[in-house]
């Protein structure tokens, strides 16, 4: 329903929906509400650290998991309706509580209370069944000719439907202060290409078939088992045609520019003008097609498939994509298949799941009176300070480092140096003032907010970008660097412990936040960040002979992180998470560098027989503390630039020095890694 296309930004966790600022809320006003919501007293323990969750009989050169987080492990049952524990999740579920407080209290006749009621009326949703589905499964019937059908695609942008290629707007990579068109492969119903395929994916497969055959039933198609192994045959096509997703976050590769004529000519088998009508946009000069080889390919294949395979299959994603707001019985049925992927025994409550739409639909809107709750202006004031110590601590690595040139480290610095920081929420909060919010129609609330979101996001296209805009929401638990923007983003929602507690012992924050921090500056010098220069554009920058070096010194943390298994088979992909664990360790390394500055020479006090120094790591290991289902964990390794939170612990402390003094780590340990084969880069 919304576009997927992003291209070099790079988050802590999972990208958020878009959503970006109009209206201004005084900082004061912030302060005032939340000043009484700070507690006198740590979050989580006396400092900081759950020490009862950690597990003191094991080693931590042997197992930091299990140091740090052994008893907790033990004791912790995933709940039924979720994927995986841990500190990100938990974080969450609380945000979803304030949440939740907001919108059931909200004024009579706002939109988030409107929006919340019409997902809650399971009544009246029950007694309309599937009427509100036909309208738009009927429009598709009425398609009579290919060139329809593409501009049908063309349109769904913001709305029930699917398209082979997806669309969104970005700055440009040769003049990152105008705003361009991209476009990227689409198509799919599973997650990646390789779950068509991959013996580890046949319950996956068999579990989606079984949802394609029950939804064209429920839809009415005479041929419902037949219709169902028809769209997954063209499915599979596409798969094939479609990059492998390693490739996908390569920006080099991605970087190919044509005009709509020339685009019109490299993949002629779909009608771009009709394409381009339908989603109301008019002949450019430069589009950005990421992956090129499949928008030619994925054409070709939509000009030699009959008429009729096309409908079948938008007519099965239209259901599907509504099901969520229909009756229980299409509810259940996306359930059923979604369960297969992750592996959750329930589904999560309804309440959950209404939040979880007004927070995507209405982001800023309830995003601003989050934040004059939860967020006071001292955690603001704070954070500005943490993140001006962690540039300093960035600064001193590259002037530091003995790889670089004098010409390379001076460019480095200076892309630094401009990298922008915003923190808690935007300078102004757009308007939804012309988005129509009905409580008896929540068919229709979602369509209407669908399309008032990506008409938002896409009236950017040919303008001026805007690098205050936001693209997350502020109770947002992530954080992400700009990428073609070169800014870096806190929400507020993540600015709460274990990540950031203005009460909590200074080591833990920078363990925690700090390293975020860390994390999201390092994305501008990751394997795709360092494409980037100063200014937002794509170009090399470095010396042919740093880059070089960075290169062969990334192979030696591609191969650590190779060698980590998830589940039995299921191995970390280096290529695909390289950005997110140069950023990781790095980010951690900063933090610690950082830290002994903000002691300005002295020794911080030991806290329960444990340093300063010691408790840097304790923050991080929190931060990463995680169980999974094993469904859940192989689709994080097939399809998530970002390794498990194990490997996201332990693969960064083990190429830190000092991590080995702090614990007293040696050579025998099962964690160790000799001096000279520790992965240095930043």
């Amino acid at each position: 329903m919304k576009s997927r296309f992003l291209l070099a930004a790079a988050s802590l966790a999972v990208l958020a929906v878009p959503l970006s600022a109009q209206q201004t809320t005084p900082a004061h006003d912030h302060a005032a509400h939340a000043a009484q919501a700070v507690p006198a007293k740590p979050v989580i323990g006396a400092w900081g650290v759950d020490l009862a969750g950690g597990d003191a009989s094991a080693r931590p050169g042997d197992d930091f998991f299990r140091y740090s987080a052994g008893k907790w492990y033990d004791a912790t049952e995933i709940p039924a309706d979720r994927p995986s524990v841990g500190a990100f999740y938990d974080l969450r579920e609380r945000t979803s509580e304030q949440l939740r407080e907001l919108i059931t209290k909200a004024p009579a006749g706002s939109k988030y209370g409107a929006l919340y009621a019409s997902f809650m009326d399971d009544a009246k949703i029950e007694k309309l069944g599937l009427a509100p589905l036909k309208k738009d499964l009927a429009a598709v019937d009425k398609l009579k000719t290919k060139s329809d059908f593409a501009r049908f695609m063309g349109g769904t942008n913001g709305k029930f439907g699917i398209t082979l290629v997806d669309m969104g707007v970005l700055p440009d990579t040769a003049n990152p202060e105008m705003n361009i068109l991209g476009l990227g492969q689409s198509g799919l119903g599973l997650p990646e290409r390789e779950y068509y395929t991959a013996p580890q994916f046949a319950k996956q497969r068999d579990a989606y078939r079984a949802y394609l055959e029950r939804t064209m039933q429920a839809i009415g198609n005479p041929n419902p088992k037949a219709a169902a192994e028809t769209i997954f045959a063209f499915e599979a096509k596409v798969a094939e045609k479609s990059w492998k997703i390693a490739d996908r976050r390569d920006i080099s590769k991605l970087n190919n520019i044509y005009s709509t004529a020339d685009l019109a000519k490299y993949a002629p088998g779909i009608d771009w003008t009709a394409y381009f009508a339908g989603a109301g946009i008019a002949p450019q000069q430069r589009i950005l097609v990421g992956e090129n080889t499949a928008v030619r390919d994925l054409a070709a294949l939509y000009a030699e498939t009959p008429l009729a395979t096309l409908k079948l299959w938008q007519q099965f994603h239209i259901a599907s994509q509504a099901s969520p707001y229909l009756t229980k019985a299409m509810v259940d049925s996306r359930f059923e298949y979604t369960r297969s992927l992750s592996g959750v025994g329930e589904i999560r409550p309804r309440w959950k799941r209404a939040v979880d739409l007004v927070d995507g639909s209405l982001g800023e809107l309830v995003g601003q009176d989050y934040v004059a709750r939860h967020f006071p202006a001292s955690s603001k004031a704070k954070m500005d300070a943490l993140v001006g110590n962690l540039k300093l601590a960035m600064a001193g690595r590259i002037k530091s480092n003995d790889w670089m040139s004098p010409a390379t480290k001076e460019a480095a610095l200076l892309k630094l140096s401009r990298m922008e920081v915003m923190v808690g929420y935007p300078d102004k909060f757009r308007s939804y003032d012309t988005l129509a919010i009905d409580a008896g129609d929540l068919y229709g609330n979602v369509q209407r907010a669908g399309k008032f979101n990506a008409d938002y996001a896409m009236s950017d296209l040919g303008k001026p970008v805007d690098r205050k805009k936001w693209g997350m929401n502020p109770q947002t638990v992530n954080a992400y660097n700009g990428g073609l923007e070169n800014k870096i983003v806190f929400p507020a929602g993540i600015l709460q412990a274990p990540f950031f507690d203005p009460n909590a012992d200074d080591a833990v924050n920078y363990g925690a936040i700090g390293a975020v921090i860390g994390h999201e500056i390092t994305h501008g010098f990751d394997d795709q960040g360092r494409k980037i220069d100063a200014t937002g554009a794509v170009r090399d920058w470095w010396a042919e002979s740093d880059g070089k070096r960075f290169e062969e010194r990334a192979k030696v943390l591609g191969a650590q992180y190779a060698a980590y298994e998830a589940v039995p088979g299921a191995f970390v992909n280096p290529d695909l998470t390289m950005g997110e664990n140069i950023a990781d360790n790095a980010g951690l390394q900063i933090a610690y560098d950082a830290y002994l500055m903000s002691l300005n020479g002295k020794e911080a006090p030991a806290l329960d027989g444990l340093t300063g120094k010691q408790r840097v790591f304790l923050g991080w290991a929190q931060v990463w503390r995680s169980k999974a289902r094993e469904d859940s964990l192989r689709q994080q390794v097939a399809t998530d630039p970002h390794s498990p939170g194990r490997f996201r612990l332990y693969g960064p402390v083990r190429n830190i020095d000092a991590w080995y003094d702090a614990f007293g780590v040696k050579q025998g340990d099962k964690l160790y890694i000799a001096p000279e084969k520790r992965a240095k880069i930043w």
